[in-house]
């Protein structure tokens, strides 16, 4: 996910067919119950805006002008209470009904579904596949890392330029900016085929080795409490929503409420991204690992970024259990309020997957139906990352390369799909050539823990998922 602590512009929202056609409208107003949510209002750029008061206060300020901090005070008053009141609009109530944040209400409102798949923890079969979904998670997370929002023309260009297959095939050749600090650790070089040296740092990793680390340190019934003060003991930093609960959390602000305090990224992807130790922990158990990853989730989020979380999760277990990485995304959905935004998006994505060939169809169909929607929100990425698996069937290469291809937060997909892929194989059906470089190692940001091996990993995996399956 990408290091910001406020709103990136939708990355897709400059290709022209982002526009929404009144026949997209309708299918809104259709699928999300009349007027209670259509498409996105049009947003005027108070971006440039404020970068044009600027300019031209400092030019009013030269030329002697009287009056211009009186003209900015008011404009920095109309602007905090157009935020005042835009916070302060009133959720559609039946709306917000079909999109609880309650464990139990999310309980009340899933399909049918099997909850369990596994009749008891197969520690050998656990090995065997949390190491392949490990493994191509990072791959996946690695691949897109330096391209990260890329839209899927510029990665094209460089691509060429770099004399590279597009979709890649393998990591990138060269990094456009190399000496670039990603995380204040790591260096954009170390993320390509020749300057790899072991999986390179990303936050879409670190939180898949924090949720080891809460459940060594918690228990299997650890609580959202418990989440919140292993973030402020291992996290240095955070983006979005989780820079939001972070900070909340130092200002003394109660667990129950710092993912709901002044957090407009609440439904974006950043609780999508932490899915996966869940899924690891809870091995062909998919309700076991939707309710973790509730438990870790409500940290930072609220309903579609919940969900999202639960969603992935649940699919990840199930690919424990499974050989087929769309069935595992299917049982996903029996983990979520039915009738949700989310869960109307993945039915979507699964209804029209089977027409999307390529990489440019499958962003094309998402910028048509997510007209608007920020570019690192949950639901437009998940359906993207369902899109990777349908078009690469059980080919890694070809999943995290069209994946990756598609843009919009690429590396948090391309991540997702790969360790839904890679549980379903085990280590032996990953290409060697996509974790040869990783060399056992795995680099981190979190306190105390900047290096980890990969063979430990999988092993305190194995360790912890059996204490999940020994609570019932």
């Amino acid at each position: 996910m990408v290091l910001v602590n406020a709103p990136r512009g939708n990355s897709g929202a400059r290709e022209s067919d982002m526009a929404t056609t009144e026949a997209v409208r309708r299918v809104r107003r259709k699928r999300h119950g009349g007027a209670s949510r259509g498409p996105y209002p049009a947003i005027p750029d108070f971006a440039e805006f404020g970068n044009q008061l600027h300019l031209y206060a400092q030019l009013k300020h030269e030329q002697g002008s009287k009056g211009v901090a009186a003209v900015l005070a008011r404009a920095g008053h109309d602007m905090r209470e157009a935020l005042r009141r835009m916070k302060a609009l009133p959720d559609d109530r039946a709306l917000r009904a079909r999109e609880p944040d309650v464990l139990s209400q999310i309980r009340a409102q899933r399909p049918p579904g099997p909850r369990r798949l596994w009749g008891h923890f197969d520690p050998t079969e656990h090995l065997r596949r949390v190491e392949g979904a490990l493994l191509a998670r990072a791959a996946g997370c690695t691949l897109g890392a330096i391209v990260e929002c890329w839209s899927p023309q510029a990665m094209a260009q460089w691509a060429d330029a770099c004399g590279d297959a597009f979709p890649p095939r393998d990591y990138w050749s060269r990094a456009k900016d190399p000496d670039a600090r990603r995380y204040n650790i790591g260096v954009c070089r170390e993320y390509t085929r020749s300057g790899m040296n072991g999986v390179p740092v990303d936050d879409d990793l670190v939180y898949t080795q924090l949720g080891l680390l809460i459940l060594e340190d918690f228990g299997p019934r650890f609580t959202t409490a418990d989440v919140g003060e292993a973030w402020l003991k291992y996290l240095p930093l955070a983006c979005t929503a989780e820079a939001v609960a972070l900070r909340n959390l130092k200002n003394g602000i109660p667990v129950t409420r710092v993912g709901a305090v002044g957090n407009p990224f609440r439904q974006w992807i950043g609780a999508d991204i932490r899915a996966d130790p869940w899924g690891y922990l809870a091995p062909g158990w998919p309700e076991k690992a939707a309710e973790l990853a509730y438990r870790d989730a409500f940290i930072s989020h609220r309903r579609n970024g919940i969900y999202g979380e639960m969603y992935f999760a649940a699919a990840i277990s199930a690919a424990f259990a499974v050989d087929d990485p769309i069935e595992a995304i299917r049982i996903g959905l029996t983990e979520i309020p039915r009738r949700c935004a989310l869960a109307e998006d993945v039915r979507w994505a699964l209804r029209v997957g089977p027409g999307i060939k390529d990489h440019r169809q499958a962003r094309a169909a998402v910028d048509r139906r997510f007209a608007g929607m920020n570019g690192i929100h949950t639901n437009n990425n998940a359906c993207l990352t369902i899109f990777g698996l349908m078009i690469g069937g059980k080919d890694l290469t070809r999943v995290i390369g069209q994946t990756v291809a598609m843009g919009l937060d690429n590396d948090c997909n391309a991540a997702t799909a790969g360790s839904i892929l890679g549980a379903t194989l085990g280590k032996s059906g990953l290409p060697a050539h996509w974790h040869r470089p990783f060399r056992n190692v795995m680099h981190s940001y979190i306190r105390g823990h900047r290096r980890f091996t990969i063979s430990g990993l999988v092993r305190r995996f194995g360790a912890q998922a059996a204490r999940v399956w020994g609570v019932e």
